[in-house]
């Protein structure tokens, strides 16, 4: 076959006048192939046509089969189609196909290619976009390297990343990873993407058409923006944000991140952001942040109100003071036993609501089967229960600060151990109305004292909540300073002392008195020993 380098010699030598005949024996080419170069319009060597489809000699006799069975394909989940290969196992199995493989390669491709799908760039007005997706990276924990989920969110015409870690891929993490994309913007979008995550569509009806989790839908009504979704397996119609997450993986977390938990994880993934801004995208003459800014003029703005990031459930109170939110348990107040509560699960807490007005506030748990319990709803119950203070693990494990252990042990010597008990558990109660720490310091200013009890306890504390913790003990020296002050001691008489004692001695020296002669001089006065004992109380 001639080369362009050959045209370029025969048409030079014809040029030149040489004949036909001699160029084709002088170059050793027939006269015909001659004549085709010289009377070339381009110069060159026409490629190469087939002028007859290809055939398969052994092949030819299942390509109806091979098209049957790529038309039962269409009907077939998209993971359990045939591949070439699978089809060349089929005809050498059920078919007694002789031949190799490739021809079956060729073919399948052959048809497939008239059915693969195009596409075509979008470009994205400012302000109007959002796309969202969750990736996942290893993080190397202080307890060891954990997976972790974060949610990934991008403006499309900007380019402008927000991430953010979750302790899971549920609607409560979605709602708080999304509220805070939008605080992080100062801006709402007019769409937000997503895939079709059961958290964000419950069900997936016909074409982009979708049945909405509440939680979601709530949501979007709040921010007021259009919830959109891709076709089903189609993730290239958000490829923004899955360039999003491959960034995630290749840059912020490469190396592999070292962090304490998932809030020092996400002010690492915040400075990245914050670090992206200033990047410039390719074919770009504007960085990130520049062009965000564009963004952010003709998004909408953040509601007046923020957005409560929680998904809701009605529950009943057991007998256990306990209410139940997936598989696990929390516990409430004795108020709300037995009564109908709405339990609020957000991202890192439950709070419990009960007649309007939260009555408890928990961790929140992710294992199965756990309990929540707190302590101090039990507290009421007490007196009528106080074995729960030794039996009830609740109340046995509580962690309370080392006075309150020291004050019970005191009641049980002074008081003994029923009526130290039922002490000790007012003084518990007094946590209903006061916090731990001020009560330690109430124990502390009197259990050196030869005498306590839990009401005593109780008006020191109301004295520490009024006057203030920071400067407390110095008023509590100055309150007593000013009881002693208003104490008036007259001075003593040395006559009636004198007449008293000339009363009740015998005649004679007064060396001579004895101690019971003196013990029995002193005054005898009720009313005089009364207000003593009254005067010390209040010194106390």
């Amino acid at each position: 076959m001639l080369t362009v380098l050959d045209f370029l010699e025969i048409r030079k030598a014809h040029a030149a006048g040489e004949s036909i005949r001699s160029i084709a024996l002088r170059l050793g080419h027939c006269q015909k192939s001659v004549t085709r170069a010289i009377r070339s319009q381009t110069g060159e060597p026409l490629p190469y046509t087939r002028t007859k489809p290809v055939g398969y000699p052994k092949l030819g006799a299942f390509v109806a089969v091979i098209q049957q069975i790529l038309r039962e394909d269409e009907s077939a989940p998209r993971k359990q189609r045939h591949h070439a290969r699978r089809i060349f196992e089929r005809l050498k199995a059920e078919h007694g196909y002789a031949g190799s493989y490739y021809p079956v390669r060729r073919y399948v491709a052959s048809l497939r290619q008239s059915t693969r799908e195009t596409f075509m760039r979008l470009d994205h007005l400012p302000g109007r976009r959002m796309e969202f997706d969750f990736g996942q990276v290893q993080v190397d924990y202080p307890n060891g390297r954990r997976t972790t989920d974060v949610l990934s969110g991008v403006w499309t015409y900007s380019n402008c990343p927000f991430l953010i870690a979750l302790p899971s891929q549920r609607s409560e993490s979605i709602l708080e990873g999304m509220k805070s994309a939008f605080e992080f913007f100062e801006c709402v979008p007019r769409e937000v993407w997503w895939d079709n995550p059961k958290a964000v569509a419950i069900e997936i009806l016909r074409g982009r058409d979708r049945i909405l989790n509440p939680a979601y839908a709530t949501l979007a009504s709040h921010y007021r923006f259009d919830p959109l979704f891709c076709m089903p397996a189609k993730g290239q119609e958000k490829s923004d944000v899955e360039r999003s997450v491959y960034a995630l993986e290749r840059r912020a977390c490469t190396p592999v991140p070292r962090a304490t938990d998932l809030a020092d994880l996400n002010r690492q993934l915040l400075a990245f952001c914050h670090t992206e801004r200033g990047r410039l995208v390719a074919h770009q003459t504007l960085t990130i942040g520049e062009n965000f800014e564009s963004e952010k003029a003709a998004a909408m703005p953040l509601p007046v109100h923020r957005f409560d990031a929680c998904i809701k459930r009605a529950g009943l109170v057991d007998k256990y003071q306990t209410v139940m939110l997936e598989t696990n348990r929390y516990s409430v107040p004795h108020s709300a036993a037995f009564g109908k509560v709405t339990v609020k699960a957000y991202v890192d807490r439950v709070k419990i609501v009960h007649r309007g007005q939260i009555v408890a506030e928990h961790r929140r748990g992710y294992g199965r089967h756990e309990s929540f319990i707190d302590p101090l709803h039990f507290v009421a119950a007490l007196e009528r229960k106080p074995a729960w203070l030794d039996h009830a693990a609740p109340m046995r494990d509580w962690q309370l600060p080392e006075s309150f252990e020291k004050l019970r042990a005191t009641f049980k010597d002074q008081l003994g151990l029923r009526t130290g008990a039922r002490h000790y558990i007012r003084v518990l109660q007094l946590l209903m109305r006061h916090p731990a720490t001020r009560l330690d310091h109430a124990i502390g200013l009197l259990i050196h004292k030869p005498t306590v009890t839990a009401e005593l306890i109780a008006q020191a504390a109301d004295r520490l909540a009024g006057a203030g913790e920071a400067d407390s003990l110095s008023i509590q020296i100055e309150q007593q300073n000013q009881v002693v002050r208003r104490v008036q001691v007259p001075m003593p008489d040395l006559r009636r002392f004198d007449e008293l004692l000339s009363a009740h001695l015998p005649q004679g020296d007064c060396n001579e008195r004895t101690p019971n002669d003196v013990a029995s001089a002193q005054p005898q006065d009720p009313t005089a020993a009364d207000h003593a004992e009254r005067v010390c109380q209040t010194l106390a």
